[in-house]
């Protein structure tokens, strides 16, 4: 029982193995390259358009994908080897970036840039499903919610890292070429670190018929109410809460502290959720999950409401800080739920729908706040739409009970 209980508070614990160590390694790689690619795609679209149109286009083409295709890619992971999926997915996705970076030194047409990008956009969705199942063979259950910790650190540190170092490097070179063949270099890198990784073999499901098995994904999630319960919860606490699309307006026209106030505005929620995830590993397993999650997605509603009302920029920065701490709390107890509660026959299928949901909000958070503040202004935009994610925490405490009551993460029985 001490050892258990030791190696329970242990913060560093899923960091002890090996093959997870390797897949974080190559994780943190693609997300840095991702974020510097992101932003280059971005700078170098806006040089040669000067229209807000040609960047709107950018995030549309590869959505797309992800809408129409992350079920048939769940699909796929469950009944095929997910690692192959991965190699393969990563592969094309190097291939499309590396001819974003011939295009970008011969300045090639638009339209061939957008096509590449819609080709990454096809690689990451039929990468996401089969890469959500490579986690679980890397650590043992009783180390999910701690895997998913350090998972979420390494993303908040490259979405920190990666578009300021792409900034430097633009700006010192005048080029972003360079950037397309990096991303490609550490699209590479995950395949053969990937390739490195043993592993535990997780069972795939029965062959089936397509349809038959997507609606057995819906109908699982649908019966598991702690993940439905969850997944809404974020789901609407990003469509409401949208305050971080409102943040141009208010650097400007609000807080009127420019360009560089809007980068420490832009980095705070990252921040704050990168403090979070380092005092979670270091804290010991949560005793009453579903009443944290509840009271972390009411604080980000709070959050938003005094972000939305703060003439500050002190406060305003705070405020962000706190916001991305709270939702740090939220993907974390997501993402241990759904490592947890879901059969590995079907991990692909359900991490699938939860990327349709994870795109969907994040998309149409966008607009929503983007609306609002066109019609209402940006303050009654952001204050409404924390008063909406605090409204959603009261329905789904109401309707789904279950997720009241959850206590512990850790599966029963789980153990090192």
């Amino acid at each position: 029982m001490s050892l258990k209980t030791e190696d329970r508070h242990d913060p560093y614990a899923a960091l002890r193995h090996r093959d997870f160590r390797l897949l974080l390694s190559g994780r943190f790689l693609t997300a840095f390259g991702n974020e510097m690619l992101s932003f280059a795609i971005g700078w170098e679209l806006w040089l040669r358009t000067h229209e807000a149109f040609a960047l709107g286009m950018v995030g549309l083409v590869q959505v797309v994908p992800v809408l129409l295709l992350s079920l048939p890619a769940g699909h796929l992971a469950d009944q095929y080897n997910r690692k192959r999926i991965v190699l393969i997915s990563e592969l094309f996705l190097a291939l499309c970036v590396l001819g974003l970076g011939w295009l970008s030194y011969t300045e090639g047409p638009l339209v061939l840039i957008y096509a590449l990008l819609l080709g990454i956009g096809i690689a990451r969705a039929l990468n996401d499903p089969a890469s959500s199942t490579l986690l679980p063979q890397t650590v043992p259950p009783h180390l999910f919610s701690n895997a998913a910790t350090w998972s979420t650190s390494t993303w908040h540190i490259a979405s920190i890292a990666g578009p300021a170092l792409a900034g430097l490097l633009i700006g010192f070179f005048h080029s972003v070429t360079f950037i397309y063949i990096f991303d490609a270099f550490a699209a590479i890198t995950f395949c053969v670190l990937l390739a490195m990784i043993k592993g535990r073999e997780l069972a795939l499901a029965e062959k089936s018929p397509t349809w038959k098995s997507l609606t057995e994904g819906f109908r699982f999630m649908r019966n598991t109410k702690v993940i439905l319960a969850a997944i809404t919860l974020d789901m609407f606490a990003v469509l409401f809460g949208g305050a971080v699309a409102l943040l141009p307006i208010y650097a400007t026209d609000i807080l009127q502290v420019g360009a560089q106030g809007l980068g420490i505005l832009r980095a705070a929620p990252s921040v704050g959720a990168l403090l979070m995830a380092f005092l979670l590993a270091h804290l010991p397993p949560m005793q009453n999950a579903g009443r944290t999650l509840l009271l972390a997605v009411t604080g980000f509603g709070l959050a938003t409401i005094i972000f939305g009302l703060s003439m500050s920029f002190i406060v305003s920065v705070a405020m962000l800080l706190f916001l991305g701490a709270m939702d740090n709390i939220s993907v974390v107890i997501r993402g241990t739920l759904l490592l947890t509660q879901t059969p590995d026959v079907m991990r692909g299928r359900i991490s699938a729908v939860n990327s349709i949901f994870i795109g969907i909000s994040n998309e149409l958070g966008s607009f929503e706040s983007g609306l609002a503040a066109a019609l209402f202004g940006p303050l009654i935009a952001a204050v409404a739409g924390g008063i909406g994610t605090i409204i959603v925490v009261l329905i789904v405490a109401r309707v789904w009970p279950e997720m009241r009551q959850l206590k512990m993460l850790t599966p029963e029985g789980a153990s090192p």
